[in-house]
C-alpha cells in the first residue's frame, strides 16, 4: 500500500523549501500516516532530492500534515537548475511512498 491508497496531497515552493500537505481519506487513514510520515522516513523516500531537515506537522483536526522539506529546491524557484523549479512534484512523490505493515 502507498500514501496515495489513503491520501491527497499538494505541493509548493516557498524559498529552498517545499511544502507538501497530506489529507488523510478518513480517521483510520489518519492514524496510520502519524504512524508512518516520520522525518527519517520521508528523507529516506526523497533520497537525494532533499538536502536539508524534515519537518512533520500533524493537524488532527483537520486528519492532516504540513510536511516542509528543507534545501530541496537547489536554492529556490529563481536559482535552481531543477525541471520543477516550484516542487509541485514533491506531493506525487510523497503520494508513491510505500507504506509499512
Amino acid at each position: 500500500m502507498q500514501v496515495k491508497d489513503i491520501a491527497y496531497a499538494r505541493s509548493g515552493d516557498k524559498g529552498d523549501v517545499v511544502n507538501v500537505g497530506v489529507l488523510a481519506l478518513d480517521d483510520a487513514a489518519y492514524g496510520r500516516l502519524l504512524r508512518a510520515l516520520t522525518p527519517d522516513r520521508i528523507k529516506r523516500h526523497f533520497g537525494e532530492w532533499v538536502h536539508g531537515k524534515v519537518e512533520v506537522f500533524p493537524m488532527p483536526n483537520i486528519n492532516g500534515f504540513n510536511i516542509l522539506l528543507h534545501n530541496a529546491l537547489g536554492g529556490g524557484a529563481t536559482k535552481t537548475l531543477r525541471y520543477d523549479v516550484t516542487g509541485k512534484a514533491f506531493s506525487t512523490a510523497l503520494l508513491r511512498m510505500d507504506l509499512p505493515e
